[in-house]
């Protein structure tokens, strides 16, 4: 398996499966209403794109409505499928995503189950026949097993699986445990030898919805906006605070979010070594000078370029 290595320095729309309500500015209406407030043109534009697919999973009795960003229409080529960094969406990708449409290819943004603008309540009927809402599990073998199967509903060919962050590791796991359904891994800026989530597995809950209420902060976000980027400027890191945590205003964020983190999360050096060696051995590393931490928000021409030229670059 080939991989990349990036590193740096109101009316109804009618679908074939379901209808989505959209907003006068054309936003569906699961997205948090303060999707309205956000001024980055591309992001706007992709957060009119986001839709909710039925994925069917074995641990909930309904299907879970996934949000993602869909292809602007099926190409023979291998499918690129795009996932984001921790606690993110599928927003990260508002800058590279475009332009690899442009590039004709067939391109999804898939939010990570926990993450992102998936609807994650589940009604359920008790044993006293009342119904109560609860949330899906959110750790490492359920986040690979809602990617396996939205993969299988809709996007059926081996494909180029694009990690960024902790998203590599992601995408490293599915790999390791689906090695059929990846043709090649694009890892950027990876953060993937991390022991999991390490002394927050032991935290009382009381304190991890605590540390998540912080988390989810302007003031904490606007913080690690300034650490990410190598260069930006004072109205934008504002904005894209605002853009990197609209999905932390849906209802399930801090129920998700603190299963993901008193779960482990993910450990996936012993799967590089064990499973996936020989294949990190077939790799190109490529470096993006003078930029932060989320290269395809600061730099997406570079990554774009990176990964055409990943693609069409002989491998084997």
């Amino acid at each position: 398996m080939p991989v990349l290595a990036t590193v740096a320095t109101s009316g109804w729309v009618l679908g074939p499966r379901i209808r989505v309500r959209v907003s006068e500015n054309g936003f569906p209406s699961f997205l948090p209403k303060e999707v309205e407030r956000i001024r980055d043109p591309a992001a706007r534009e992709l957060a009119k794109r986001i839709e909710r697919l039925p994925v069917k999973v074995s641990f909930t009795n309904s299907p879970i409505m996934s949000s993602c960003v869909k292809p602007s229409q099926k190409r023979g080529k291998e499918p690129i499928v795009l996932l984001h960094g921790f606690d993110s969406s599928c927003l990260e990708w508002r800058y590279t995503l475009p332009l690899l449409d442009d590039a004709g290819l067939e391109t999804w943004a898939v939010d990570i189950l926990g993450w992102g603008f998936s609807d994650l309540a589940i009604i359920i009927n008790n044993v006293f026949h009342h119904e109560s809402e609860m949330f899906p599990p959110s750790n490492v073998a359920a986040k690979r097993e809602h990617l396996f199967q939205l993969w299988r509903l809709y996007i059926q060919r081996p494909m180029v699986l694009v990690g960024p962050s902790l998203g590599a590791a992601v995408a490293i796991d599915f790999a390791a445990n689906h090695p059929e359904e990846v043709s090649k891994l694009v890892l950027i800026d990876a953060s993937i030898y991390a022991e999991g989530t390490g002394t927050m597995t032991k935290l009382p809950r009381a304190l991890a919805y605590a540390g998540v209420f912080v988390l989810k902060s302007i003031p904490l976000r606007f913080y690690a906006n300034t650490l990410a980027f190598n260069k930006v400027s004072l109205g934008s890191a504002l904005d894209w605070t605002n853009v990197g945590r609209l999905h932390c205003l849906l209802p399930w964020w801090e129920d998700t979010t603190v299963d993901f983190m008193v779960s482990g999360g993910y450990n996936v050096s012993s799967q590089i070594k064990q499973r996936l060696q020989k294949d990190l051995q077939n790799s190109v590393l490529h470096q993006i000078p003078e930029c932060g931490h989320i290269p395809h928000v600061e730099k997406p021409k570079s990554v774009a370029e990176s990964i055409l030229e990943f693609l069409q670059g002989d491998h084997s």
